[in-house]
């Protein structure tokens, strides 16, 4: 292990263990069991004693805190969070809904919808998470940042397109509330809020002047040596020639959704044994390697996160300065910042939004304007050139595959977009070629007549995890809240908890006279919806 330490530390160098002006540790540099160690310092047995009074001194039980949200400065005199919510949020709506041609009856709709979420989000103690994130959006776009329309579940948020926080409005999509912020699982909300790659920070400066430099940090992350890293890294530190290294590198299968460990590889590839076999530098690279495999290379920054504390950071976490800017970043990765008691933001950057805010400059200049966010949703010469394939540099629909799918789906509507972007993906993907049949004309019948509507949309085949709620709720009497707990158990594929809800679906089902062999089959579709 000693010659894997010695690489280790030259890896964090950036030298070579041929080079003699580094520094190096000695082979005796490992932790000793006590007894070694007492017998080492027999004439000084004080000096072992005080390594334990040491320890004893150092020793901390870190707290988990709930989470601890600063004041928006924004809310309002003389009046609360929860005042200042309601008050911006009413506002937003009646701005929203001024520039719709909607009745008496779907005006009411919206009203009552923003009603319920407002009443959640105050029972459930989040306005003050809410105006945080409409401030900083809100400052965002004023200053002609790009945002995001809206990604992930926050998009079911009425209150949230009232405030601006997203741009897409939830009604007309059937997006569920319930699946952003459950009022059956308290945890806390949490928005994606994609921003401009290149006016990001800008964003992260004016939460940093808003709460205070010492209150806002962004979120350490460690970056571990999986094999093909592992490999590299351990041929360049031992001197090895590029070439030969980066040939066992590529032998090594790169599967990042379940990466194959260097052992795992050499017992699958006959060309590395034989190599490990025939050359002591390659069985040597090797050995090294597995030994360093999964220890932690470098702490870097979290791409998105930031955590904005009630109190200077200090006095809740440990924190460091990231040596390539200026900015405080914690020293607990995500999972324990939480624990914490600090929130966590995402702002991430988007190249895409970067093109866009050109694209619009581009033809200012030629004297025309474009307002991105009212461009029609139906129009039909769109639809063709999506129909040939012709989306070189269209997010999300660039690559070849998704081409295919376009070229065989011929949409004509946004919600053939929607669906095909739902269903190209591991599992559902078997089910593009009936979306497309029955899509031109191949007629197609429901589970059960009772989810006829629910399925209308998406021609019978279950593609969004809202339609699994609304099954839910509709064919088994769940609340929306506990369809949600249904959803996520569905996620996990925890088979106790799975065989429980089945049950309670199939009795819900069977108590409103839906055979229970009908019930059962329609939960393991449900179960099944990503596997296609």
């Amino acid at each position: 292990m000693y010659e894997a330490q010695d690489a280790l530390l030259c890896i964090a160098q950036g030298r070579t263990m041929a080079e003699k002006d580094r520094f190096r540790v000695t082979p005796e540099h490992w932790f000793k069991p006590p007894e070694m160690m007492r017998a080492l310092f027999a004439d000084l047995p004080d000096a072992c004693d005080n390594t334990l009074e040491i320890a004893r001194r150092c020793a901390i039980k870190v707290e988990t805190r709930k989470p601890l949200l600063p004041v928006c400065p924004k809310v309002r005199e003389g009046a609360t969070e929860d005042e200042t919510l309601r008050a911006m949020a009413w506002e937003g709506l009646e701005h929203r809904m001024s520039g719709m041609k909607l009745d008496a009856e779907t005006v009411e709709k919206y009203k009552e919808r923003l009603r319920f979420e407002l009443d959640i989000i105050s029972k459930m103690g989040f306005p003050g998470y809410f105006m945080i994130v409409a401030d900083f959006i809100q400052w965002a776009k004023a200053h002609g940042i790009p945002v995001g329309p809206g990604r992930g579940s926050g998009a079911g948020s009425l209150a949230a397109w009232a405030l601006t926080i997203t741009d897409i409005d939830p009604i007309p999509f059937n997006l569920l509330f319930e699946r952003f912020l459950n009022p059956e699982r308290v945890s806390m909300p949490d928005f994606d809020i994609d921003f401009c790659q290149d006016r990001r920070d800008e964003v992260i400066s004016y939460v940093r002047h808003e709460y205070g430099s010492d209150r806002v940090a962004q979120i350490i992350t460690f970056g571990k040596l999986q094999a093909r890293a592992a490999v590299r890294d351990v041929g360049r530190v031992l001197g090895l020639p590029y070439g030969m290294v980066n040939r066992v590198a590529e032998l090594i299968p790169n599967n990042p959704a379940k990466p194959v460990t260097l052992k795992e590889a050499i017992a699958g590839e006959p060309k590395l044994q034989e190599m490990r076999d025939n050359d002591e530098a390659l069985r040597r690279l090797l050995e090294i390697a597995q030994q360093l495999e999964g220890l932690f290379r470098h702490a870097s920054t979290h791409a998105a996160g930031v955590v904005i504390g009630d109190r200077p950071l200090v006095q809740l976490v440990p924190l460091y300065r990231d040596p390539k800017s200026d900015t405080l970043v914690t020293q607990y990765n995500m999972k324990f910042v939480e624990q914490a008691g600090l929130v966590k933001f995402d702002f991430l950057g988007l190249t895409t939004l970067t093109i866009l805010k050109r694209g619009v400059d581009f033809i200012r200049r030629m004297g025309k304007d474009v307002d991105l966010s009212h461009i029609p949703l139906d129009d039909p010469k769109t639809y063709e050139m999506l129909g040939r394939g012709d989306t070189a540099g269209v997010f999300q629909f660039e690559g070849a595959g998704m081409r295919d799918v376009l070229k065989q789906m011929r949409p004509t509507r946004i919600e053939d977009l929607i669906a095909a972007v739902a269903l190209y993906r591991p599992g559902p993907m078997a089910n593009i070629p009936d979306y497309c049949r029955r899509k031109h004309g191949e007629v197609w019948e429901p589970p059960h007549e009772e989810i006829r509507d629910i399925l209308e949309e998406t021609y019978g085949i279950m593609v969004y995890q809202e339609q699994v709620m609304q099954i839910a709720q509709k064919m088994a009497g769940y609340s929306l809240g506990g369809a949600d707990l249904l959803r996520r158990a569905m996620g996990k594929k925890i088979r106790s908890e799975m065989d429980h809800q089945r049950e309670i679906f199939t009795e819900g089902a069977t108590k409103r006279g839906i055979d229970r062999d009908k019930a059962v089959e329609v939960f393991d579709l449900m179960a099944n919806m990503d596997e296609g």
